[in-house]
C-alpha cells in the first residue's frame, strides 16, 4: 500500500492525496490550487496520476481547495464514484458550478484581451458542463455509516467541525489478509463553536494524515472576538462609516449571520444604533449556501438544534438583507449610510468583494474585518500585512480605511486544538503525515508533536510518496467493534433518547397543523418527512431480528 502526497504540500491549497493497494487507486479530495498567479498555475498542469485508473474520490468538504479540481479530474477521463457527507454534496452543487462559472468567464475575459494582441484563446480549466458531470458521480453518505467501496477497503466520515458536512475519514484497506486504518483529518474546527459540533476524536489508526494550517498558533477566544467585532462596527458606524467583511461563503458567513442574530437579540441596549443598521450578504453562492445549512439542520450541535426547536430560525433576523442580483450589490456602493456588508471571496482574490474594497478601501471611516486565513500571495494576506495601496480592476486604490484580523472566527482548529485532536488517539500511530500549512507552521506543529507526545510525524515539503507497511490481521467482526465499542454503544443510545426528545417537542408545538392554520405547501412538506420517517422506523425495527436479540452484547463477546 502507497500514499502519494499531490497537493496542500506546499500550502494551504490543492489537497489531493492517492492511496494505492494492490488492487484499488482512491484519491483523498482532488482541491483547487489558490493563492496567486504562481500557485494557481498548478492547476493547468497534468494530474501526477491517470484520472482514467482512480476508482473513487473521498472528499473531505465542500471548500474549493478541496473539491475545486473535481470537474477537471472528469473531465481528463475520470469515471468513478465521488463519496462525501449528504451535507458536502448539497454543497457541492452550489460550489463546484459557482468554480466553473467563474473559469468561464475569466477564460472569457482573458480572450477578450489576447485578441487585442493577435494571442490564442484561452480555454477555461473547466465549464459548468463539466461541473454537471462531476455532481452526476456523487454518492452522499451519512456520518457514522459504515460502507464499503469494494471488497478490500471500508470508510466512516466522522464529523470534524470545520464547515457544514466536514468530514475525518476512517479508512480500512485489507490486503493479503491484514488490515491497516488510515486516518484523513481533513480540515478540522474548533471546539465549542456556534451551529457544528465538536471535531469527532479517533482512538486508533495505524497512519494520520493531519493538516496544519494554524500549527503554529494559538487563536483568541471566540467570544473575544466577537466583542471585538461589535466594537468595530459600533465605532465605525459612529463616525459615519460602513464595515466591510471579506468572508468564505460557507462556513464562515453562516457564523457571522448567527452571531450577529445573537447579539442583537441578547444586547436590547444597543438596539437605538444597530437597529438601523442593516446587514448585507452580498454574495449569490454566499445566500444559497445559507439555504443549504437550513435545509441540514441535522448536522447543527445541540445548541443551534434547540434553538430551532424553540420556534427561532438562527440563521435569520430583522436587519438582516440577502442582495439577490449584480444592481442589488451596486446600489449598496453608492448607499452612503452606515451598514455592514459580508462579501466573497474571503481572501479577496474574486468575487463582489474586491468591488467594496474599490469603492471603500480609500475612505477613513470605513472599517475592513478579515474573520478567516489569508494565503500568502493574496490580496487579503497583502491588506492584514500593512499594504498602503493595492491595484483592483487595474486602478491604484489607496488603503485609509482601518484594517482589522480577527483571528478567533477562524474554522480551522489552531496547535492547541490539533494536539487535543491527536490526543484522541489511545495507541500512537505508526505515522503521522503533516501537511495543508506553510512551511513554518508544519515544522513548528511537526515538533510540538514530538514534545508533547513523543511522535516522530513526517512532514511532507513538496509531491511525494510513501510505503505504507500492512497492518495487523482484523477479521470483519473486529473493524466493526472498532466502530461500536461501549462508549459508542452509549452514544448511541443518547442519540435515540435525544431524536425521541426532540420528536415529542416537535409534537408539541404542532398545534398550528390541527387547527388547519399552515399552508397546503408546508403541509405537503411535513406529510413527506413524515412518511420518510415512517419508513426508516420500520426499516430499523425489520433490522434487529430476533436471531440479533440473542445475541451476546458487544461487551460480553
Amino acid at each position: 500500500m502507497k500514499i502519494k502526497f499531490c497537493g496542500a504540500t506546499i500550502g494551504v491549497t490543492g489537497s489531493c492525496h492517492l492511496l494505492t493497494t494492490d488492487n484499488h487507486k482512491i484519491l483523498l479530495d482532488c482541491g483547487q490550487f489558490q493563492g496567486g498567479k504562481e500557485m494557481e498555475k498548478l492547476n493547468n498542469e497534468p494530474f501526477p496520476f491517470d484520472p482514467e485508473e482512480i476508482e473513487c474520490v473521498i472528499v473531505s468538504h465542500a471548500h474549493i481547495d478541496h473539491c475545486g479540481r473535481l470537474p477537471l479530474l472528469v473531465k481528463r477521463g475520470f469515471k468513478g464514484a465521488i463519496y462525501c457527507t449528504d451535507a458536502t454534496a448539497d454543497l457541492l452543487e452550489v460550489m463546484l458550478k459557482d468554480s466553473a462559472y467563474i473559469h468561464e468567464k475569466d477564460a472569457e475575459w482573458q480572450t477578450k484581451k489576447n485578441a487585442r494582441t493577435g494571442k490564442p484563446a484561452v480555454e477555461p480549466l473547466y465549464t459548468v458542463k463539466d461541473a454537471e458531470n462531476a455532481l452526476k458521480l456523487v454518492k452522499p453518505i451519512l456520518y457514522d455509516q459504515l460502507v464499503e467501496l469494494n471488497d478490500h477497503v471500508k470508510i466512516v466520515f466522522n464529523d470534524a467541525g470545520h464547515i457544514l458536512g466536514s468530514a475525518i475519514t476512517e479508512i480500512w484497506v485489507t490486503e493479503n489478509d491484514t488490515t491497516s486504518k488510515i486516518v484523513f483529518s481533513g480540515d478540522l474546527g474548533v471546539m465549542d463553536r456556534p451551529i457544528l459540533r465538536n471535531p469527532v476524536k479517533i482512538k486508533k489508526a495505524d497512519y494520520v494524515i493531519m493538516e496544519a494550517t494554524y500549527g503554529n498558533r494559538l487563536h483568541p477566544a471566540n467570544s473575544t472576538s466577537i466583542d471585538e467585532l461589535i466594537k468595530i462596527v459600533l465605532k465605525t458606524i459612529k463616525r459615519g462609516g460602513s464595515v466591510i467583511i471579506p468572508s468564505f461563503a460557507v462556513g464562515r458567513t453562516q457564523e457571522l449571520i448567527y452571531q450577529f442574530n445573537m447579539f442583537y437579540e441578547q444586547h436590547p441596549e444597543y438596539s437605538d444604533v444597530l437597529g438601523k443598521v442593516n446587514v448585507y450578504i452580498d454574495s449569490p453562492m454566499a445566500t444559497t449556501a445559507t439555504e443549504v445549512f437550513k435545509k441540514n439542520a441535522q448536522v447543527f450541535d445541540e445548541e443551534t438544534r434547540n434553538y430551532i426547536l424553540s420556534g427561532d430560525n438562527p440563521l435569520d433576523f430583522k436587519n438582516l438583507k440577502f442582495t439577490r442580483n449584480t444592481a442589488d450589490s451596486q446600489m449598496l456602493n453608492n448607499d452612503k449610510t452606515p451598514k455592514i456588508i459580508i462579501s466573497a471571496s474571503g481572501m479577496c482574490e474574486a468575487g463582489r468583494i474586491r468591488h467594496h474594497l474599490k469603492h471603500n478601501l480609500w475612505d477613513s471611516r470605513n472599517s475592513i474585518v478579515f474573520v478567516g486565513y489569508q494565503a500568502e500571495g493574496t490580496l487579503g494576506r497583502m491588506l492584514i500585512d500593512g499594504a498602503k495601496e493595492v491595484k483592483l480592476f487595474g486602478e491604484p486604490v489607496m488603503v485609509a480605511a482601518e484594517i482589522y484580523n480577527l483571528q478567533g472566527f477562524s474554522g480551522h482548529a489552531d496547535q492547541q486544538g490539533l494536539l487535543d485532536w491527536l490526543g484522541g488517539f489511545k495507541t500512537p500511530p505508526k505515522e503521522i503525515f503533516i501537511v495543508h500549512g506553510e512551511e513554518q507552521s508544519k515544522n513548528d506543529f511537526a515538533a510540538k508533536i514530538k514534545e508533547v507526545y513523543g511522535y516522530e510525524p513526517t512532514v511532507i515539503h513538496s509531491n511525494s510518496e510513501f510505503d505504507l507497511p500492512s497492518g495487523t490481521c482484523l477479521s470483519k467482526d473486529e473493524v466493526t467493534r472498532d466502530l461500536m465499542d461501549d462508549e459508542d454503544i452509549e452514544n448511541l443510545k443518547k442519540k435515540i433518547v435525544s431524536i425521541r426528545s426532540e420528536l415529542d417537542n416537535i409534537l408539541g408545538t404542532a398545534q398550528g397543523v390541527v387547527d388547519n392554520q399552515v399552508s397546503a405547501q408546508k403541509l405537503q412538506q411535513i406529510n413527506n418527512i413524515v412518511l420518510e420517517l415512517e419508513k426508516a422506523s420500520i426499516n430499523l425495527g425489520s433490522s434487529i431480528t430476533a436471531e440479533d436479540r440473542d445475541t451476546k452484547p458487544l461487551s460480553e463477546q
